[in-house]
């Protein structure tokens, strides 16, 4: 039928009679919005005096599906409206989802919710059709991309196994649950009967998923969450929206200087947000204006830093920057030899740019140029720099390859056109479409030499073997190391 925001959902149910609205909704995006949402629609729907017989919310487990597609075609005990939700699913999660499932099960284990890790874990095994013995220690890194830069050990994912096993969770198919929900909605639903169905992540491309948009309707509750400008305004737009909300329930003001302080605190994390502005109305009582001071007075710092606030304070040479967030993301229980790998991972991006800056393609790059002319004159130069290095790596990967002759005879009997080029990331440029961070990089590079970058790459080598092979303070090693780079 149709797709809306969740900013349109008032308009939507303003004067709308029960007969009006959409058999099954979909509503996925950020947490607290598409609660707030279901909570609305809920409400549209059906009257609070019915709902202790007119509404049944399930949990969106996998063994929990099929019962709640038997409710929704089940009249209810009185006649009148009916309505089933099944919240929090993890149904329209994607193979593609894999590292987002990890990290959903990483954050709720590091924030003592085991269950809710063992829901995303139990999710991703469906999905990928694994085991307990697939994801056992021995087995592990033959079934689960586990990235070291974003996870760390993977002890947590043993506490959450055992916790499983435990709880004789079962592992379901949810291929097979998609299938059977699809079938449920291209059918309909007997009238007077409503499917709701809640989700943070979706993948737009699945069957169910249009299938739903084609015979009811979809409210979109997502927020990016990236670090481009585009991505920030639109996270303040909601922190925004939602402290003019409260505010306005209890007739409160707060100025600018107060709202950063705040959003400091707390970064995009709309629950911890809401919670914390709920404290301070409490605290000031009486008094109308909410201050910096009652913000820093009340409140304790739980945003979590993500990691290249470090790197972006390490590559700009800023001491006091690069250790206030390696304390805060080591309070976060991210594992050390993360820390390491994302700083060598900035340095190593660094020489590969100082290697076109010191190169005959880079003669016209200095520090000052602006953007725009950045972009017209030495991003060409830069996509030809790359397009040498990519030869350079064909010549000596023929050079290398002892079969390179039995390999091409083969080649031209199965009748291929071109060999294709071997893959690196040894480029400064991977996305051409955009060359902001390139040039970012670039701006930072001005603050090393190419021996200064060598020398640091050698500190982070000796660190990465203190880290691994003594017994000395892993804070220690790693502010070490950042000493050296930041030193002029």
């Amino acid at each position: 039928m149709t797709e809306i925001n969740y900013k349109e959902l008032n308009n939507y149910l303003k004067d709308r009679k029960v007969g009006d609205f959409a058999p099954v909704y979909l509503i996925y995006g950020q947490e607290l919005l598409y609660k707030n949402s279901l909570e609305a629609l809920v409400h549209g729907l059906i009257p609070v005096d019915q709902r202790s017989l007119g509404y049944e919310p399930v949990e969106g487990t996998n063994e929990n599906i099929k019962e709640a597609i038997e409710r929704s075609n089940t009249y209810s005990l009185l006649s009148g409206t009916k309505v089933v939700a099944i919240c929090d699913s993890k149904i329209f999660y994607s193979k593609q989802d894999q590292g987002r499932l990890l990290e959903k099960a990483k954050e709720a284990y590091d924030t003592d919710d085991i269950k809710k890790g063992a829901k995303y874990l139990l999710s991703l095994m469906g999905l990928l059709n694994l085991s307990y013995d697939d994801v056992s220690k021995a087995n592990r890194s033959k079934t689960i991309k586990l990235d070291i830069d974003r996870f760390g050990d993977d002890e947590w994912i043993d506490k959450i196994v055992r916790f499983c096993i435990e709880k004789s969770l079962a592992i379901g198919s949810e291929e097979d649950n998609a299938a059977f929900l699809q079938k449920a909605v291209e059918k309909g639903f007997p009238k007077g009967n409503y499917l709701i169905i809640t989700t943070d992540m979706v993948d737009k491309r699945r069957k169910l998923f249009k299938t739903i948009r084609e015979h009811g309707m979809i409210i979109d509750c997502s927020v990016p969450k990236g670090d481009r400008r585009a991505d920030r305004m639109a996270q303040e737009a909601v922190l925004s929206e939602r402290m003019k909300e409260i505010l306005g329930r209890f007739g409160k003001q707060m100025d600018k200087n107060a709202y950063m302080a705040l959003y400091e605190m707390t970064g995009f994390d709309l629950r911890t947000f809401s919670n914390n502005l709920q404290k301070l109305i409490s605290y000031v009582g009486d008094r109308k204006n909410i201050t910096n001071h009652d913000v820093k007075s009340v409140l304790k710092r739980t945003k979590k830093d993500p990691i290249y606030d470090l790197t972006n304070a390490v590559s700009e040479r800023n001491i006091e920057k690069s250790l206030f967030f390696l304390d805060t993301l080591l309070a976060d229980n991210l594992h050390p030899l993360q820390v390491l790998a994302a700083i060598t991972n900035q340095i190593r991006r660094l020489v590969l740019v100082k290697g076109f800056v010191e190169s005959p393609h880079g003669l016209e790059w200095h520090g000052g140029i602006q953007f725009h002319e950045f972009k017209s004159r030495i991003m060409p130069s830069i996509q030809a720099y790359d397009a040498d290095i990519l030869g350079q790596f064909e010549t000596w990967d023929r050079m290398l390859s002892k079969d390179t002759g039995k390999d091409n005879q083969r080649l031209k009997k199965k009748g291929s056109k071109k060999k294709s080029r071997p893959v690196t990331d040894l480029v400064v440029a991977k996305n051409t479409k955009n060359p902001y961070p390139v040039y970012q990089m670039l701006l930072k590079s001005e603050r090393f030499t190419m021996d200064e970058l060598i020398a640091i790459f050698e500190s982070l080598s000796q660190a990465d073997l203190r880290l691994k092979s003594t017994g000395q303070s892993h804070r220690l090693i790693l502010e070490k190391a950042i000493f050296f780079i930041c030193q002029k």
